[in-house]
């Protein structure tokens, strides 16, 4: 079975500081799946992320244009929002071979409608909400990919 790390954030403002503590897991790059239901947080995290690379810009969710790029001092992340997408083939129009390199984070929310189309996750961040009103964001390193 697979380890995974887990947190507890109660409010937006600890929903980002996450993406601080998050940052050296991903400071390599590499692909990870953000999963939860419409509203649980996961562009909110997405944003702490790039807040803790030093991204200081206007953050925006993907969901009607499908990606937005960051170019943070060399280091590229990818965000996608693929809840709009009607059909995973579409994925290839996003060019996304081009975009994942050794030294870029792409992050990707609705992974499942992109099943079979999308590169393989190395970690997979899953969110849900806790009767208490917090969130339970749980990150899961893949077999032989990504490591917590």
């Amino acid at each position: 079975m697979t380890e995974a790390s887990q947190y507890q954030p109660a409010t937006e403002a600890e929903m980002m500081a996450l993406g601080e503590t998050l940052r050296p897991v991903f400071a390599n790059g590499g692909v990870v799946y953000l999963t939860g239901d419409l509203g649980v947080g996961k562009t909110t995290l997405v944003r702490g992320l790039l807040r803790a690379f030093g991204f200081q810009g206007r953050v925006k969710s993907p969901t009607f244009g499908l990606i937005e790029s960051y170019d943070i001092d060399g280091f590229e992340v990818h965000h996608l929002d693929l809840y709009r997408l009607g059909h995973g083939e579409e994925i290839l129009y996003l060019g996304l071979e081009d975009l994942l390199t050794d030294t870029s984070l792409m992050l990707v929310e609705w992974a499942e409608k992109g099943k079979g189309w999308l590169p393989d996750a190395d970690w997979v961040i899953e969110i849900g909400d806790r009767s208490d009103q917090s969130r339970l964001v749980r990150l899961i390193a893949q077999p032989e990919r990504g490591s917590a």
